[in-house]
């Protein structure tokens, strides 16, 4: 029972949430770029696909320098997408429609065109933000110094574009002011936040050097001193006894890239978070072993806090998954296995379409800041808007759409069987039944998983070869032919083997 006496249902705990990257869902005022509107036009879509919530990204006031992860104003909407009247209509309807919504929170670093950065330029309250006389040797994630020159001859960090200043959280007015904006939304009525950058607000005393390159490839895979620093942990349990303040259990997702599980692990403690993402599953290759190994060590190390498994195997920072797995098939068995894996899973706007990564968009319109460090690293081609129609559905959207989409559209694969859209409404209804089912493991052929959820057995071939599984029992869905190459399914069995 909660405080309040109000039974809690723990529901982040399995829940499907889908991603809604807000430029490119959908366009509710024919300027092509999508909105408020057009996500609130297309509520009945997502509850009809059987999520339980949805997870904005932002559309706070924006310069746009990096498409809204770049905030001027934390408690209001940018003309481009709507207004705080849509932002509430949108929350309540999606109430209405039985879905939670979680939305972005930038705690990093705020805009350049913030007022609180604003003043610091004219020298007034710098300490809001990280200002030194010399910089030291540490690089942008997105390529080049994080550290920029201003007038007075000062610089200040930017762990991310020159745009994004990263704020000083020893400031106790930085720790305050974020509290407030926590609670503007909560009192408007959103379920939770996605905080992008849960591991970077805190960085070390003396801001020591690295002493080599490269340093953006280093996230996630191996320590760095201005990530995954302890501190982070105290603003976290912050937050979470504000969200705990508020009924009908409110949740923090955190965006963080840890070196191992074991420290990822750390953001989801009892009284902190209740989600992070599983970036180690994403970015495992297809292989049965290697998925094994990093799905057992998932499970572990958020038992061992108490916490759920959060899988994910798209999203917008990442080329999508049927790119990086090498084709439709690949990704729609890896669909399988992940929806029938204990936990919480995300699907990222598209995927459940088999959308691909759009690799040949025109020079002239990629627009993402990530690529200065690499072009072949930038994440415009996991963002092309949806396709509603074979026609697209968009006027003039900000990205093209590729023709060859007409036939991965919503309204070419509504209703039809085998399609991919069909494929992920079926496996999300029947992910339900497998709630607060355990994992167990079965002896299987090499190159292949197969496992239990009660009396749900999933099989996996990773193999480029048929194997019989010999399963004795009903199948209740399959992403090919059952056995085939590259190939999952799903069994109901009297007698698990």
């Amino acid at each position: 029972m909660g405080k309040s006496g109000v039974t809690m249902t723990e529901w982040w705990r399995d829940a499907a949430i889908y991603q809604v990257y807000v430029r490119s869902f959908a366009d509710g005022n024919g300027d092509g770029v999508g909105d408020l509107i057009g996500v609130r036009d297309r509520l009945p879509y997502v509850a009809g696909l059987g999520v339980d919530a949805i997870w904005l990204t932002p559309f706070y006031t924006s310069p746009m320098a990096d498409f809204g992860y770049d905030v001027a104003d934390y408690r209001d909407v940018d003309p481009l997408f709507g207004s705080l009247a849509d932002a509430k209509a949108l929350i309540d309807e999606a109430h209405g429609h039985g879905l939670r919504v979680i939305v972005d929170i930038v705690p990093n670093h705020t805009s350049s065109a913030h007022p609180w950065f604003q003043r610091a330029l004219r020298g007034e309250e710098r300490d809001r933000y990280i200002f030194r006389d010399r910089p030291n040797d540490w690089e942008s994630i997105f390529g080049g110094p994080a550290w920029t020159q201003v007038e007075d001859g000062q610089w200040y960090l930017h762990l991310f574009d020159s745009g994004q200043p990263d704020l000083n959280w020893d400031n106790d007015e930085v720790r305050g002011e974020f509290e407030s904006i926590l609670r503007f939304w909560l009192d408007l009525g959103v379920d939770g936040f996605r905080v992008d950058v849960a591991h970077g607000m805190v960085k070390p005393r003396g801001l020591p050097d690295i002493g080599h390159g490269n340093q953006a490839t280093m996230v996630g895979r191996e320590p760095v001193p201005f990530f995954d620093n302890d501190g982070v942990h105290e603003i976290h349990r912050a937050w979470r006894r504000v969200l705990d303040s508020y009924p009908g259990e409110r949740i923090g997702v955190a965006e963080a890239w840890a070196p191992t599980a074991e420290r990822l692990a750390m953001y989801v403690r009892p009284d902190e978070l209740h989600q992070a993402f599983n970036f180690h599953y994403l970015f495992t290759p297809w292989d049965a072993a290697e998925l094994r190994a990093v799905i057992d060590s998932s499970l572990a190390t958020a038992a061992s806090v108490g916490a759920p498994t959060t899988w994910v195997l798209s999203n917008h920072d990442v080329k999508r998954h049927v790119t990086r797995y090498g084709g439709l098939a690949r990704a729609r068995a890896a669909a399988l296995l992940t929806l029938a894996l204990p936990g919480s899973a995300y699907v990222y706007q598209g995927e459940e379409l088999g959308l691909p990564e759009v690799l040949d968009l025109p020079e002239e319109l990629c627009q993402d800041p990530q690529r200065l460090r690499d072009p072949d690293s930038g994440r415009d081609g996991c963002r092309v808007p949806l396709p509603w129609t074979r026609e697209s559905g968009w006027r003039d959207p900000w990205l093209p759409i590729p023709a060859e989409w007409a036939e991965l559209s919503v309204e070419a694969q509504q209703g039809v069987p085998g399609s991919t859209l069909e494929l992920y409404r079926t496996a999300l209804r029947l992910r339900r039944d497998l709630s607060g089912a355990d994992l167990t493991w079965h002896d299987s052929p090499e190159g292949t998983l197969v496992f239990s959820r009660g009396e749900v057995v999933c099989t996996v071939n990773l193999t480029e070869a048929p194997v019989d599984f010999e399963i004795d029992g009903e199948l209740l869905l399959a992403s090919a032919v059952p056995g085939a190459a590259d190939s999952a399914a799903w069994w109901k069995v009297k007698c698990v083997p």
